[in-house]
């Protein structure tokens, strides 16, 4: 992690700002996406600080905690693909691009409200997915293959997006998180769809 300096920025960062809104109900409530205030009131902000606060503490553990696995390999391959700047601005997009479908879907809806980090860092673990499809992933701590991870998150999350089975998780951003990590790193390193079904293909090494 020592090599990934903009991965501890983001999540030093937003684990601050979830802190600090965890005592504050109103910087909370400024800060999450609540897509009436950027419809009247044009605070377009909230469309990016939504991604820096969290629910509760497990739900920021959970997010920071896969950032902290992942992002280090999503921050070399953009800064060596495209520059030292290129993977915040990616993470930056992955935020907005995420949210927004269900902002359009929700623009007058007055009573609903997204927070969390969960699109971006979505896009994140899908670029993990492309480089190494067999890596294994802990889910719930038990081992599990990341392309097998991959397809059963991304049928889950489009049925309960489509099923309207909210609860708490936005699986729309979850969905378009991942779409928008898996689309952003080819179009940066089109071969990399080739190395994902060469890898595929061998998944004993």
């Amino acid at each position: 992690m020592g090599g990934a300096p903009q991965t501890i920025v983001l999540i030093v960062l937003t684990v601050a700002l979830s802190w600090a809104a965890f005592s504050r109900p109103r910087l909370l409530d400024r800060l999450t996406l609540w897509p009436p205030a950027i419809d009247r009131k044009h605070e377009y902000d909230r469309l990016v600080t939504h991604g820096f606060v969290h629910a509760d503490w497990m739900h920021l553990f959970f997010n920071m905690f896969t950032l902290w696995f992942f992002g280090p390999l999503c921050e070399r391959f953009y800064g060596n693909a495209v520059g030292p700047l290129a993977y915040p601005v990616f993470y930056m997009a992955a935020v907005v691009i995420a949210i927004l479908p269900t902002y359009l879907r929700h623009r007058r809806d007055a009573g609903y409200r997204s927070l969390g980090a969960s699109g971006a860092v979505s896009a994140v673990l899908f670029t993990y997915i492309l480089f190494n499809p067999w890596g294994m992933i802990g889910i719930m701590f038990i081992p599990c293959p990341a392309i097998l991870f991959g397809v059963v998150y991304l049928a889950y999350s489009a049925w309960a997006d489509l099923k309207g089975a909210h609860g708490n998780v936005n699986h729309s951003a979850h969905f378009w998180g991942a779409a928008f990590g898996i689309a952003a790193a080819v179009v940066v390193e089109p071969q990399l769809i080739q190395h994902f079904f060469a890898q595929l293909m061998s998944p004993l090494g």
